[in-house]
């Protein structure tokens, strides 16, 4: 195959180990930075253009979209859809999970468990707010944060009050969250590919610290989940339509809860925790969804 990676930097550890991936399987693989691209949206002939000539036709594309480009990514990545060329994940999926509210509309619809949210637009409301996710202490995060930034632990219900308030008077949108004390600071990265979680590791907050994000200065180590978790994993990532993701758990003592779905896994971490070559991994499951994917169409010729 020859393989479309959407990536703004191919110096990043997961770009250059899906490159090598599909290299050492026999595929060639092109990194393409998505903000370079540009589209022609015509019904008989849609392209993409990428520094000044037509892109070369692929067999599949690996979605690494950032968060801060979705928008414009998920733009790209339709493109590609409806040049009928196979995608990892989707565009409808990675939206899906980027979006923290909708994601956790969808997953509580699918009954998966999750901490109690609010989200709310009136200053007036924000005692009730408070109260109906049981309390401080709790968590409130920017929805558009990502790497832990823009998440902050409120000890107080003062406190709370105060930074939500903040929040608002900069016309941030941000939701509230029961505060999983039991989970001591630490979460669960499950990987998922297909119907199967094919690695999973331990994130430990450091010190001080109640984010266990890696970019936060948290620890990876290996770790064995329960069948539960494994179901809950598999279950999110369907929900969201994706086919590789990274679902993040908090293990609550009401079972398992889900915080977060991500649609771009980082592999360093995962890989470095575990030993396992889970690029690898990925470019096979591309290789059965290119196969039983939509085939690629020729260009219509213009009428007249």
């Amino acid at each position: 195959m020859h393989i479309a990676l959407l990536s703004r930097n191919r110096n990043l550890y997961s770009t250059r180990r899906l490159v090598e991936a599909a290299e050492q399987r026999g595929h060639t693989a092109r990194v393409v930075d998505t903000l370079r691209c540009y589209m022609s949206i015509a019904s008989h002939h849609p392209s993409i253009h990428y520094k000044g000539e037509e892109l070369e036709p692929f067999d599949a594309v690996i979605p690494r979209i950032g968060s801060s480009v979705t928008f414009y990514g998920c733009a790209v990545l339709r493109q590609f859809e409806m040049m009928n060329i196979p995608v990892l994940n989707d565009s409808v999926g990675i939206t899906r999970s980027r979006d923290k509210l909708r994601s956790l509309q969808l997953l509580s619809r699918k009954g998966i468990g999750l901490p109690v949210t609010g989200f709310a637009h009136s200053p007036d409301d924000i005692p009730d707010l408070i109260t109906m996710v049981r309390g401080a202490p709790l968590v409130i995060k920017l929805l558009e944060g990502t790497q832990g930034i823009g998440v902050v632990l409120a000890e107080t219900n003062q406190a709370a009050e105060s930074v939500i308030q903040a929040f608002m008077g900069m016309k941030a949108n941000i939701m509230v969250q029961e505060f999983i004390k039991e989970a001591k600071g630490a979460d669960i990265r499950c990987f998922v590919i297909g119907d199967k979680v094919v690695a999973s590791m331990k994130r430990q907050a450091a010190e001080g610290e109640f984010r266990s994000n890696l970019h936060r200065g948290g620890s990876a180590s290996v770790i064995r989940i329960t069948p539960e978790e494994r179901s809950t994993a598999i279950r999110a990532a369907k929900a969201m339509g994706l086919r590789v993701a990274g679902v993040d758990l908090l293990r609550s003592n009401h079972g398992p809860v889900v915080m977060e779905v991500n649609s771009s896994p980082g592999l360093q971490g995962i890989e470095s925790a575990t030993g396992k070559d889970i690029a690898g991994m990925v470019i096979e499951h591309l290789e059965k969804a290119a196969v039983s994917g939509p085939r690629r169409r020729p260009p219509a010729k213009p009428k007249g």
